[in-house]
């Protein structure tokens, strides 16, 4: 299956498209002044991810009318940290500095479990890498939540009704548990199941090097 990754100029990017490809699918990268007028891309992949990047999801390119077609199409798509904030936007949130600025450190996040968080423990350890994040009394009524930190900081949304799911976090950093495993959940819901061995043996080998850090 190839996966449109929209590059919000970014230097993570290659580590979640590095993922992708070990999880066996095959990514298309593009930044986000890189798609067509009328984004004919999403007519030639299986699922899209809308990278993290610098600034806000309105200074993001075309990312907001990337997830908006994705949902107009029932296209798959996972936005990581801006892309994330952009689902937000996307349906009506609001955007704002967090109460908490964290630039490569860990936090638990406590999920329900369900989406890309399927099987991960709880809480789990995430990184974070964001100075902004949804602002929790606009969320637009199409989404949930399905991850906050202790203090309550939105982790993770998805749509009600789509298949489009945010996490604010990194889930490509080796510091993140289980972060193969949510892409893995991800492309699941794609339609692309990735076999359960490939994913453990890629979740011990971050594991063995987060170890070593």
């Amino acid at each position: 299956m190839r996966v449109l990754v929209v590059d919000n100029y970014d230097s993570f990017v290659y580590n979640l498209v590095q993922y992708l490809a070990q999880l066996g699918v095959e990514p298309v990268v593009l930044r986000n002044d890189e798609l067509s007028a009328g984004l004919d891309e999403l007519g030639e992949v299986g699922a899209v991810l809308v990278s993290p990047g610098p600034g806000t999801p309105e200074e993001a390119g075309r990312s907001i009318d990337v997830i908006k077609a994705a949902g107009d199409r029932n296209l798959p798509l996972l936005g990581v940290c801006l892309g994330h904030q952009a689902i937000g936007v996307a349906w009506g949130g609001v955007v704002e500095r967090a109460p908490e600025l964290l630039h490569g450190k860990t936090s638990q996040v406590f999920h329900d479990g369900v989406g890309v968080l399927r099987g991960l423990p709880e809480p789990f350890t995430a990184t974070r890498y964001h100075s902004l994040s949804i602002r929790p009394d606009t969320l637009p009524v199409e989404l949930e939540v399905t991850g906050r930190t202790e203090s309550g900081l939105i982790m993770a949304v998805r749509h009600k009704d789509l298949p489009i799911e945010g996490v604010q976090f990194h889930p490509e950093s080796v510091l993140t548990e289980g972060g193969h495993r949510m892409l893995a959940n991800w492309l699941a819901g794609a339609g692309f199941e990735v076999p359960e061995e490939l994913v453990r043996r890629l979740g011990d080998e971050v594991a063995a090097l987060t170890a070593q850090v």
